[in-house]
């Protein structure tokens, strides 16, 4: 506990230092002494005015409004009237809801500061048969690394021996146990659950996916964004009419007391602290969905997105190739082909063998074990299954083995030919599946105000169309470059216009949207670091999730301005009356800004009384 109470003074010196001037000086009050108190207060005071005023200064020097100017006013007249007690419980306010902002700031930091301080430290490299311990940040791309249970994965690496659950929360979000097996790729940071597995690294640990997440996290420190400005600029016309009240009052009633009555109640703190309350607060609420947002002005443009574009591949669809169609010649049954070509492909780790070897799997289709593959690189494979020779790859390996090939249109589609005993047998079809969540998320997006959809797509206009089609999508450009999708979504409107994408092409174009939206989970480390928001999770219903969080943010931080500005212009029409001391405006201007931070971290939490509108838009 004690070292609780160490911890708080030496974090917030000067608030503690104020709270201890009154703690002294109140004993002494009470006891009948009226002038040791009134010196020593009065001197505190005015003390801890000083650097206030300096700081102001230095902002007007630097073109900054100073916004203490009414607090530092308000500070001295009470000194000037007498009124200590009233002008330490000013300072009170002052310097106790500057602790409250930083404490704001911390506990919103948590989940990203977390990834810091459990980065991965060590490795177990292999050196010929010796197991040696290293740095993480000694491991290169190459080395074969020992991960055991309970062990966080120090780089990126592929399992090249064993299998084991792995905990990849602190990355995506996802609690679930992820199972890996050998040729399957893991995350740096994340955790081995069970067992034990050899891997190979795939890139140093600077370059891995955790230290592209601390990067994210240390871009993600509170910027200003124009919203937080535009709250500065509220303090202006704020400031001119807290002086023209204070000025009336005075000289009204002709009494210089009312001036300092509206003053200690005119403070300008919770006009201050409220919007970058809200927006540490909304920022760390959305990282603990999985969405990291690198600074506030990205999460007031989320807020406001009226047009979305979105790249195809790997982000409104899955990414993973599926068997669409199998094509038969020569009388032979689909399942026979399926067969024939699963058994030559099961080895390889083409993504096209990976489909044909799913579909076989799914239609339960028991193969047998092929014999004598030989792998023709860039063309595809032949091997001899059941005394059969087998052909399993683009048309030019059949040709180059004079196996005739039919006049048939297969323009803009991905196939692969299938040739038994040098006779062509199937020719089978492949398809990029939509995911699941792409159509909720943009009805979602719909209810939430965005006003048009678009595809930015290198792909086919065949394909795009095809895709955009059945998720209702406004407009769509196929086949564009990285140059392409720049001027698309420069020119695009209604403004501001973000882009949702995961690829190494995606990244300039993330760049030069308004709001540039990576799929980090499964995308490239250039497209999250060229992004204003990275998805940890392999879910494009984030998207939704982020705008949602974005949306009920902003509605907290001007609700909570507005909430200041009211209270404190209230009160000083309140006290312009004469008809209470200064020292009971000092205590209540205490209590608004205590409500207005309070309602500001309401933004951290998700809300207490859910609409059945939100509850259908977050499902």
């Amino acid at each position: 506990m004690f070292k609780r109470i160490g911890e708080f003074i030496k974090e917030y010196k000067q608030f503690s230092f104020v709270v201890a001037s009154i703690l002294i000086a109140l004993p002494l009050f009470i006891a009948g002494y009226r002038d040791e108190p009134q010196i020593f207060l009065s001197t505190v005071a005015i003390g801890m005015t000083i650097p206030i005023v300096w700081d102001m200064l230095r902002e007007l020097r630097s073109g900054t409004y100073g916004v203490d100017l009414l607090a530092a006013t308000a500070i001295v007249s009470a000194v000037i009237f007498g009124e200590y007690w009233a002008a330490m419980i000013i300072l009170v306010m002052l310097l106790g809801g500057e602790a409250l902002e930083n404490y704001a700031a911390n506990r919103a930091k948590t989940e990203l500061d977390a990834l810091l301080s459990s980065a991965p430290k060590k490795a177990h490299v292999l050196r010929g048969r010796k197991t040696v311990d290293v740095l993480a940040s000694q491991v290169k791309p190459g080395d074969k690394i020992v991960i055991k249970a309970g062990e966080q994965v120090p780089v990126d690496a592929v399992i090249i021996e064993g299998t084991a659950n792995f905990d990849e929360s602190s990355l995506t979000g996802e609690s679930l146990p992820n199972a890996k097996q050998v040729d399957e790729e893991l995350l740096s940071g994340s955790i081995n659950l069970d067992g034990a597995v050899t891997a190979r690294a795939l890139r140093a640990a600077k370059d891995s996916q955790y230290e592209q997440i601390v990067k994210l996290v240390a871009e993600a420190a509170s910027s200003k964004s124009p919203f937080i400005r535009l709250a500065d600029r509220y303090s202006i016309p704020f400031t001119i009419l807290a002086f023209a009240i204070a000025i009336g009052a005075w000289v009204i009633s002709g009494e210089s007391i009312r001036f300092l009555e509206v003053m200690v109640v005119a403070t300008p703190c919770p006009l201050i602290l409220a919007a970058p309350i809200a927006l540490i607060s909304g920022m760390s609420r959305s990282a603990k969905h999985g969405i990291i947002i690198k600074n506030g002005g990205a999460l007031e443009r989320l807020a406001d997105i009226n047009t979305m574009a979105f790249d195809k591949t790997g982000t409104l669809t899955k990414g993973q190739l599926v068997v669409e169609q199998v094509k038969t010649f020569g009388g032979l049954e689909k399942e026979e082909v399926l067969r024939m070509a699963a058994a030559a492909e099961h080895n390889s780790n083409h993504l096209l063998a990976k489909a044909i070897v799913h579909e076989a799997n799914t239609k339960k289709i028991k193969f047998p074990k092929a014999k004598n593959i030989s792998d023709e690189a860039g063309l595809g494979l032949s091997a001899n299954v059941h005394g059969k020779h087998i052909l399993v790859g683009r048309d030019s390996l059949l040709k180059k083995h004079s196996v005739a090939l039919p006049e048939t249109s297969l323009k803009n589609q991905t196939v692969v030919f299938v040739a038994i005993d040098k006779k062509l047998a199937a020719v089978i079809s492949f398809k990029d599946e939509i995911r699941p969540e792409s159509s909720t998320t943009l009805e979602k997006l719909k209810k939430f105000g965005v006003k048009q959809f678009l595809m930015v797509t290198g792909d086919t206009k065949e394909a795009a169309s095809k895709i955009a089609g059945r998720l209702s999508i406004d407009k769509v450009y196929a086949e564009a470059l990285p140059a392409d999708k720049i001027k698309i979504v420069e020119e695009a409107k209604p403004r501001p216009v973000g882009f949702v994408g995961d690829g190494v092409n995606d990244a300039p174009v993330l760049t030069a949207a308004d709001v540039g939206i990576a799929l980090g989970a499964r995308g490239s480390a250039a497209a999250s670091e060229s992004a204003d928001v990275v998805i940890m999770l392999d879910d494009i219903g984030r998207v939704a999730t982020g705008i949602s969080i974005a949306k009920r943010t902003f509605f907290i931080a001007k609700q909570s301005i507005w909430i200041g500005i009211s209270l404190s212009v209230l009160l000083m029409v309140i006290f312009a009356s004469g008809r209470f001391k200064p020292i009971y405006g000092a205590a209540i201007q205490e209590t608004v800004d205590v409500i207005v931070i309070f309602n500001a971290l309401r933004a951290h939490g998700s809300p207490k009384h859910k609409t059945k509108r939100f509850n259908e838009l977050n499902a």
